[in-house]
């Protein structure tokens, strides 16, 4: 694939922050199962299912589930709550009636302290930049490859070899292309392509946006990496201001009647501040999201930069020896001027006939993915919650084509729309057939393989070696 370094870019940053958060939430669910059960005793062993169910939560709304995360950490609160007053209170009888009552009051009691409200407004707007960012990146990826995967044209494919090789049928091995001739070529073999370009930067942008909310008050390292020592601090709050709170209750929903079955718990419950031992991690998400934005913006002109990369010394002769390079007929000037970009701007390229009519529908549909994905990030931004679901589709390009004609090298290709063949990319088979099961004869198969796979395989490999030096530089 022309564009290899672009997907293993994508993929890599999707598995470095998918990996990274998963593990900051995976350490603080470990720590809280370390140290809660010498510091609560038996109200941590009451109250695992709890925790853990909380963490569960938590795990799966970064995954991608349609959870309502205020809501998750509102309940965790007031089963939290409803608990730790009953297990502090063991010598009265509550009924579900008067916890309902406590659960009422909690927002003027306040009986975690501000540990609730303040956790809820960092953890939800770290977890939704952390989703979102590493969505995006997912669906960035998901893009690129399905992109890779849109097969060249016909007439891109014989572009392509006059190109490259039509100087050697002349006698001029020495003689590299004019690198206005090699961009015309390219921008006309990726005129689709270079139709992501808009949404593309608006991609990489929402994406550099999202990322700056990984720093200050809603620092996902420090959010996300000590949800256990906020619980633990909500826990010590209650704690020590059990009394003020029991009475405020009291006053507020009335004195419950005493249990007479009740045992003398309160004496074997533990009580303790957490003292945080956490250490920093040897991977922090600040060098991660440092380098994840240095090469998004390396990378945010890519489609459109596509040509130029490509048409650089190595493949083209460059501006220097513009006179002395081959234009496609012989060695000299390149006169014609260089097209624009995206699909619009091909409509007069001398070098490749294409149908600016038929845009290609996977293109197309990626370019909405875009548009898609870049809105829900620039809500993430804003600190609004969004929901993902798999938009994704499974589109892919196919087909067959025949080799390079004898008039390849001679003239011209003609650009009359009306009688052009359909968009096919030749690559034939191992076995020698077409890549749609064609018929051919043994010795056409023969020579058309023959003709193709140099061009196509040595092309690729050549160019992908750039696009790699373009991309890490």
């Amino acid at each position: 694939s022309l564009i290899l370094p672009l997907i293993r870019l994508h993929a890599l940053f999707f598995f470095l922050f998918a990996g990274y958060f998963q593990d900051l939430l995976n350490k603080s669910e470990k720590a809280l199962y370390e140290t809660f059960p010498g510091m609560y005793g038996e109200l941590y062993l009451q109250n695992i299912k709890l925790f853990k169910d909380l963490y569960s939560e938590l795990r799966r709304y970064y995954r991608g589930s349609n959870i309502n995360l205020e809501e998750a950490l509102n309940e965790f609160w007031t089963h939290l709550l409803e608990r730790l007053f009953k297990f502090m209170n063991p010598q009265y009888h509550l009924p579900d009636e008067y916890v309902d009552c406590i659960v009422k009051h909690s927002e003027q009691h306040k009986p975690f302290g501000e540990v609730p409200r303040d956790l809820k407004l960092k953890a939800t707007r770290a977890f939704i930049a952390v989703r979102s960012f590493v969505q995006g990146l997912g669906v960035g990826n998901d893009v690129v490859r399905k992109v890779s995967q849109v097969p060249l044209s016909q007439y891109c494919s014989r572009a392509i070899m006059k190109l490259m090789y039509c100087a050697h049928c002349r006698g001029m091995s020495n003689v590299k292309p004019c690198n206005n001739y090699c961009r015309n070529v390219l921008k006309g073999c990726v005129a689709n392509q270079a139709d992501l370009d808009p949404e593309w930067k608006n991609l990489i942008d929402a994406l550099l946006m999202v990322a700056d909310r990984f720093d200050g008050p809603s620092n996902v390292d420090i959010v996300i990496g000590t949800i256990h020592t906020r619980i633990a601090e909500a826990i010590s709050n209650m704690q020590e201001n059990r009394e003020s709170i029991t009475t405020k209750i009291f006053q507020g929903c009335g004195n419950p009647k005493m249990n007479p079955k009740a045992s003398n718990i309160e004496d074997k419950k533990k009580r303790g501040k957490y003292v945080s031992e956490d250490k920093p991690s040897q991977l922090s998400s600040e060098k991660l999201v440092s380098d994840a934005k240095g090469k998004l913006r390396e990378i945010r002109d890519f489609w459109i930069s596509f040509p130029t990369t490509l048409c650089n010394e190595k493949i083209s002769s460059g501006s220097v020896n513009e006179e002395r390079c081959w234009n496609g007929m012989t060695k000299g000037r390149y006169l014609p001027d260089v097209m624009g970009d995206g699909l619009a701007s091909q409509i007069n390229n001398p070098e490749v006939d294409v149908d600016v009519t038929k845009p290609d529908m996977t293109i197309r549909q990626q370019i909405m993915q875009l548009k898609i994905m870049t809105s829900r990030l620039r809500n993430a931004y804003n600190g609004n919650d969004v929901d993902f679901q798999d938009t994704s589709d499974d589109i892919s390009g196919s087909g067959s084509g025949d080799g390079c004609a004898d008039d390849v090298c001679g003239k011209r290709l003609s650009k009359t729309i009306s009688t052009r063949l359909p968009e096919v990319h030749a690559m034939p088979k191992q076995s020698g057939q077409g890549v749609g099961g064609s018929s051919s004869s043994s010795s056409s198969s023969s020579n058309n393989s023959s003709i193709l796979l140099p061009s196509s395989f040595l092309l690729i490999l050549t160019l992908a070696v750039v696009a790699r030096q373009y991309l890490w530089r």
